[in-house]
């Protein structure tokens, strides 16, 4: 279950709460009776892997881009024309 943070607006009371997600928010301070806010935080997620970002998770070299594509392969001959019977 996660964990929640709320402030109070009167009495700046702050505190964490382990809540399911499918309680309901807290609306009143446990210390005065005043109007909580729940606070946000960062998340910390961390993308691993490649296709993210150019600098994420580069080899040893330094470098993940490779170097310049090769010279296309030559084309195959054109089959000689058919000799016509006579």
């Amino acid at each position: 279950m996660p964990t929640y943070a709320y402030a109070c607006k009167d009495c700046g009371h702050a505190f964490d709460i382990v809540q399911s997600f499918s309680d309901s928010s807290l609306t009143s301070c446990p210390e005065c009776e005043g109007t909580l806010r729940k606070k946000f935080n960062s998340v910390g997620v961390v993308f691993k892997g490649s296709g993210f970002y150019r600098t994420d998770s580069r080899d040893s070299k330094g470098s993940s881009v490779s170097a310049a594509p090769a010279a296309p392969a030559a084309a195959p001959a054109a089959p000689a024309p058919a000799a016509a019977a006579s």
